[in-house]
C-alpha cells in the first residue's frame, strides 16, 4: 500500500523567491506565503546580468567564497580597522610633509591624465597652478598643463598623482600642492600617517574646480596664516594634553547628528574646543602674527561647518589601510574618485584599482543649478563610507537628507540595506536610533556581487565646467561593474578548488 506524502498532510508553506507577483498572487488569494528577497549577481559589464545561462561572474565569484582564507581573512582585515587609531599630530606644508616638489600635483581618484580629466579637475589644477606661482592666470595653466603635464615616470615637468599613493586624501578634486598645508593624523596602533588638506569652506573653491582670485586669495592666507596658526595649537595640544584623538571625537559626532561626510558641524565646533585655548595663545609666541589674523582664524574655522571634514578623512584612511595586503581578504579599503573614474581597491589585491566610469549625484542644488550643470562623481571623501561612515551612517543624521535629498526613513532604510553588504559592525561608532547598533563596516567585494546592493555615498556636486564650483550636493552609487572585476582578480589568486 502507498503511503500518503508527508508534504500533503497539512497546510503547505509556500516561499517565494525574486518576483514580487508570486507572492501578491498568493496574497490575493489568501495563502500565506514568505517572500525572499533575491537579485541576480552582477556580471561585470552593464549591472546586474541578465538573458540565459550563468552570468560570466558566476565561476569567479564560487571560486572566491570557497577560498578557505576569505572568512579568516576578513574577519581580521575588519579587527585590524576597528582597531586602528587616529590622533592629529601636526600640521605641515605639503611638500614638507609629503616630499612633493614644485610642479608635482597629488589630485583625488585613481591615476588620471590630463587628457581625461574633467571641468573641475582641470579647474583646480589650473588654479594650484596659479596659487605655486607656476602660472601668470589659469589659461597660461591650462596651456602649461596641457602640453607639459605627466604621470610619475614620465619625464614630464608636472608631475600628476594620486592622492591614495602618497598616503593622502583630498576632497573633491583633492588637489594638493607643495604650498598647501596639510593635516598630519596617526594610527598608533601600527605608526601609519595619513595627510589631508585644510578645508577652505564651500561655494568657489578649488576643491570644486573654481580658480578665480578669491580663491587664490583665501589659498595664500590659509597658506600663510591659517597653516601657521594651527601648526602651532596643534603641537601645543600634542605636548601637553595629548593629541587630539580624531576617531574618538567622530564616535562623539556621530551621537550628536552628524554622518562624517556631508554633516560635520558638530565634529567642526568640538575641533574647535580643544584647540581654541592654545589658538588664543598663539599670536603671543608667534612672531608677526596679530590679534586681527587670531580673530579671522576662529571666524574662518566657527563659520566652516565642514572644516572637521578634513580630518575625518585622513583618519578613516588610517582606520582602511590597517586592513590592507590580507591574502584571501575581500573588504574594500578605498573607494576613490577622480570626476571622470571611480575606483576601488581591496585588501587581497594590494595597489590595484578596479575602475569604472563615475556616476553623477542626484540631489539638491544651489540657485539656479541643476542636473545638467553636474560634474560626475569627485573625490577621496568616499574614503568614510569605505570606513563605515558618510552614507552608511545615515541613521545617524537624519537632518542630512535636507542637504542631500531624499526622507528620513530612506536615511535609515539606507543603513539598514548597508549591513546586508558588509562583513562587522563598529561599536565605537554607534548608532542611536539603531539601538546603538555599530556602523556597518568592511564592504565584501563578494556580497555586493552577489546581492547588487551598491554602496551609498553622500557628495558633494562640483560644476562640470571649469572654474563654477560647487553646484549642490547628493546621493551617489558607485558604478556595479567595479565589484565583478575585483571578484575576478580574487579569483585568479585564489587556491585552486
Amino acid at each position: 500500500m502507498t503511503q500518503p506524502n508527508p508534504l500533503l498532510a497539512g497546510e503547505p508553506s509556500v516561499t517565494t523567491v525574486g518576483v514580487a507577483l508570486f507572492t501578491e498572487t498568493l496574497a490575493a488569494q489568501a495563502v500565506p506565503a514568505t517572500a525572499v528577497e533575491w537579485r541576480p549577481p552582477l556580471d561585470g559589464v552593464a549591472g546586474p546580468a541578465s538573458g540565459g545561462g550563468v552570468p560570466p561572474i558566476a565561476d569567479a565569484l564560487a571560486r572566491v567564497l570557497a577560498d578557505p582564507r576569505r572568512v579568516a581573512a576578513n574577519a581580521a582585515a575588519v579587527e585590524r580597522m576597528l582597531s586602528a587609531g587616529a590622533r592629529l599630530v601636526d600640521v605641515r606644508p605639503a611638500g614638507e610633509a609629503l616630499g612633493l616638489s614644485p610642479g608635482e600635483f597629488l589630485h583625488a581618484g585613481p591615476p588620471l591624465e590630463w587628457d581625461r580629466a574633467s571641468g573641475p579637475m582641470r579647474g583646480a589644477l589650473q588654479g594650484a597652478m596659479v596659487f605655486e606661482g607656476l602660472a601668470t592666470d589659469p589659461d597660461d595653466a591650462q596651456r602649461q598643463l596641457a602640453a607639459h603635464a605627466g604621470p610619475v615616470g614620465s619625464g614630464r615637468s608636472i608631475v600628476l598623482d594620486s592622492c591614495h599613493h602618497h598616503g593622502a586624501v583630498g576632497p573633491m578634486a583633492g588637489v594638493i600642492s607643495p604650498s598647501m598645508w596639510v593635516f598630519e593624523v596617526e594610527n598608533p596602533a601600527n605608526g601609519g600617517r595619513a595627510w589631508c588638506s585644510l578645508n577652505e569652506g564651500l561655494g568657489k573653491v578649488l576643491r570644486y574646480g573654481a580658480y578665480g582670485p578669491e580663491v587664490i586669495d583665501r589659498l595664500r592666507w590659509m597658506s600663510a596664516v591659517l597653516g601657521p596658526l594651527l601648526q602651532h595649537a596643534v603641537r601645543t595640544v600634542r605636548d601637553g594634553a595629548g593629541p587630539v584623538d580624531v576617531k574618538a571625537v567622530i564616535a562623539q559626532m556621530l551621537q550628536m547628528g552628524d554622518e562624517g561626510h556631508n554633516r560635520n558641524r558638530a565634529g567642526t565646533l568640538m575641533f574647535l574646543r580643544d584647540v581654541l585655548p592654545a589658538l588664543v595663545e598663539a599670536p603671543q609666541q608667534l612672531p608677526g602674527f596679530g590679534s586681527a589674523d587670531l580673530a579671522r582664524a576662529v571666524a574662518f574655522l566657527g563659520g566652516n561647518d565642514h572644516f572637521f571634514l578634513n580630518l575625518v578623512m585622513p583618519a578613516c584612511k588610517l582606520v582602511t589601510d590597517a586592513a590592507r595586503d590580507i591574502p584571501g581578504s575581500t573588504v574594500v579599503v578605498a573607494m576613490a574618485r577622480n570626476g571622470t573614474d571611480f575606483g576601488i581597491q581591496t585588501s587581497g589585491t594590494g595597489d590595484q584599482w578596479f575602475t569604472g566610469p563615475a556616476n553623477t549625484p542626484q540631489g539638491l542644488y544651489l540657485g539656479a543649478y541643476g542636473p545638467d550643470d553636474a560634474n560626475p562623481d569627485i573625490g577621496d571623501s568616499a574614503i568614510t563610507e569605505t570606513a563605515g561612515i558618510g552614507g552608511f551612517a545615515m541613521a545617524a543624521a537624519p537632518a542630512i537628507v535636507r542637504f542631500v535629498g531624499g526622507d528620513v526613513p530612506f536615511a535609515l532604510a539606507t543603513t539598514r540595506r548597508m549591513y546586508e553588504i558588509t562583513c562587522g559592525e563598529n561599536p565605537g561608532w554607534a548608532i542611536p536610533v539603531l539601538e546603538f547598533r555599530g556602523t556597518p563596516t568592511g564592504i565584501d567585494v563578494t556580497a555586493v556581487t552577489r546581492t547588487g546592493v551598491l554602496p551609498q555615498i553622500n557628495t558633494g556636486m562640483a560644476g562640470r565646467v571649469a572654474g563654477t564650483g560647487q553646484v549642490g550636493a547628493g546621493l551617489v552609487t558607485p558604478p556595479a561593474e567595479v565589484f565583478p572585476a575585483a571578484v575576478k582578480a580574487l579569483a585568479e589568486l585564489a587556491p585552486p578548488l
